[in-house]
Parts: structure tokens; C-alpha cells; sequence
């Protein structure tokens, strides 16, 4: 299983970013995915998570009215709409596959995950 994220980049505060996963086919493909993020000196944090087929969703309370979390399952892929960014949300974003439909927030739950993408917002 391979997990492919991009979309990152440099944007400045209160502008939108679009993130996406590109996931191969595999074991479980029928799965649960999410996005965390990790700035540096922190711990990679939850920042969203999506079930499958994908009619439930959360999202961290830090992110909650600006980010939303989608998936194309015709397209194996993963996305992550971020609006109205801040400098704190500048940090390395995850995405992730779990073996399971249910969606979670815990980073140990999930076995896939692709090699992160930057996204720095300038005040």
C-alpha cells in the first residue's frame, strides 16, 4: 500500500490549500483515512479523519469550520480543503489508512502512511 500526499506549499494567513492523497489498491482497500500534521518540537497531532465509504467525518476542534475532509473513492484519493489558514497550522501533513471502515482519531490506529507534505502559512 502506498500513500502519495501533495498540495502543500507556502500560503498566506486566511488564504485556502487543497491537500490530496493519492492511494494504491491493496489489502483493505475498503478503508478508513485521515490527515495529522506534525510542526517541528510537537507531536504529530489528529487533524482529520473520514470513514468508509465515507459518510462519517471529524475533524480536531483546533480546525473545525475551516478544514473539511473528503474522499473520491473512484479515485483512490484523499483530500483535505483548508480554509481561512493560520501560522499555527503551518506544519508537515499526514495522510493515513487504517485496516479498518471506522474512522479514528488515534495515530497508532493506522498502518499506511505517505511521506508528508509542507504547508507553511505566513502571517
Amino acid at each position: 500500500v502506498q500513500l502519495q500526499a501533495s498540495g502543500g506549499g507556502l500560503v498566506q494567513a486566511r488564504g485556502p490549500l487543497r491537500l490530496s492523497c493519492a492511494t494504491s489498491r491493496g489489502p483493505h482497500s475498503s478503508a478508513a483515512m485521515g490527515w495529522f500534521r506534525q510542526a517541528p518540537g510537537k507531536e504529530r497531532e489528529f487533524v482529520a479523519a473520514i470513514s468508509w465509504p465515507g459518510a462519517k467525518s471529524y475533524v480536531a476542534d483546533s480546525v473545525k469550520g475551516r478544514f473539511t475532509i473528503s474522499r473520491d473513492n473512484a479515485k483512490n484519493t484523499l483530500y483535505l480543503q483548508m480554509n481561512s489558514l493560520k501560522p499555527e497550522d503551518t506544519a508537515l501533513y499526514y495522510c493515513a489508512r487504517r485496516s479498518y471502515t471506522t474512522a479514528s482519531t488515534l495515530a497508532a490506529e493506522y498502518d499506511f502512511w505517505g511521506q508528508g507534505t509542507q504547508v507553511t502559512v505566513s502571517s
